[in-house]
């Protein structure tokens, strides 16, 4: 299976510096997103743990922008089904988390565009802590900020040490140690289906 080695951290640029600064927790995970799938002709992406193995894929067979999708662990354990939902012009991703009997009957949470500035609205089931993903429209560069509007992920390009800036397809996400690290990943998800990228 490929292997992609981690890389420290650049020093962001000045005009995110600030956005940036609320990410430097303590604990938190920061997981390099290849927006292709490891299957040959298929649809995806694959995410890397800190250690450069796989640590999740979304593997998708059917065409771009598929209606329903599978984020599985390394050995394609089914985690969260996510599934398209439209009326009319209107559109919105549902993620539900799936166990070994089964999947939850009603959504973990849901995804929708939020306004023209590209920033989409992220609700939990239940009316639990609600999120923004501000910038979803732009498909490298984006941040997830919590109900009380701090910072608790963002992705980026990736960037070497060496100060080479990957392709829009190799992206860098770092998550605090506040959030749900698997609603994060479903979250990215969602944006790269928003986007047409898987």
């Amino acid at each position: 299976m490929a292997k992609i080695q981690p890389l420290p951290a650049a020093s962001p640029s000045p005009s995110s510096a600030d956005e940036c600064q609320s990410l430097h927790l303590q604990g938190e995970q920061v997981y390099t997103v290849w927006m292709k799938s490891l299957v040959f002709n298929g649809n995806g992406c694959t995410v890397y743990g800190a250690d450069g193995g796989v640590a999740f894929r979304v593997d998708n067979y059917g065409c771009r922008g598929s209606r329903e999708v599978f984020f599985m662990d390394r050995a394609g354990k089914m985690l969260i089904k996510i599934q398209r939902k439209s009326f009319g012009v209107f559109r919105r991703w549902e993620a539900r988390r799936c166990f070994d009997d089964g999947e939850e009957t009603r959504p973990w949470f849901t995804v929708e565009k939020a306004g023209k500035d590209g920033s989409a609205a992220v609700r939990m089931h239940g009316g639990g802590r609600a999120y923004t993903i501000d910038g979803c429209s732009r498909k490298s560069d984006y941040k997830i900020t919590g109900a009380g509007g701090g910072v608790v992920a963002a992705i980026r390009r990736k960037q070497t040490a060496s100060g080479v800036v990957l392709g829009e397809d190799v992206l860098t996400l770092t998550v605090g140690s506040q959030v749900d690290h698997l609603l994060v990943l479903g979250m990215v998800v969602i944006c790269g289906l928003m986007n047409r990228c898987l």
